[in-house]
């Protein structure tokens, strides 16, 4: 399956290359990881990065990384992320150091949810986010999405889910 790309007024949003590595092994390395299991080493990141396109293939939807339009420079990786043990598929969002503070996840959060409903047809979509990580819970009031109730993973814990508008709501 070719991986289709998305773009927005600043953003692309595009499948995984080899040279997106470094940036990402860089995040998967970090403390900015911490609410998506890292700190990781590089060949964990390898693994994530690999599995990234691999969730394409396999769901025939999954996650981009997320580029700048003008520079191609890596900031984050956005799109719909459906792990086996998850309750349904998530708009998922992660930013690398570059990519925070510029309302980049936003930005790119919209493009996923409209990718969900005006492509794939979905009528609701949810988001997953550890009660601790108070810029993603913001983010997740600020697309208008509301708590709707929570699920326990054996690695992350216990996380809230968070219901976007439908699919009518936005219409």
């Amino acid at each position: 399956m070719t991986i289709p790309t998305v773009t927005t007024e600043r953003l692309i949003l595009r499948a995984p290359q080899l040279s997106d590595f470094d940036a990402y092994a860089d995040f998967r390395g970090s403390d900015r990881a911490a609410f998506v299991g890292g700190p990781n080493t590089p060949g964990q990141a390898w693994q994530q990065l690999c599995a990234l396109t691999g969730q394409w293939q396999l769901r025939g939807y999954g996650r981009w990384m997320i580029a700048d339009k003008d520079t191609d420079e890596p900031l984050g990786v956005t799109g719909l992320h459906h792990p086996l043990e998850w309750p349904e598929a998530e708009v998922a969002w992660s930013l690398f150091a570059a990519g925070e503070g510029r309302g980049i996840a936003y930005e790119a959060a919209l493009a996923v949810r409209a990718y969900a409903y005006e492509t794939l047809g979905w009528s609701t979509v949810i988001s997953c986010v550890d009660s601790k990580n108070a810029r993603s819970l913001a983010l997740a009031k600020r697309l208008g999405c509301t708590q709707d109730g929570q699920f326990t993973h054996e690695v992350f814990g216990t996380m809230d889910v968070w219901r976007h508008p439908s699919r009518e709501a936005l219409a």
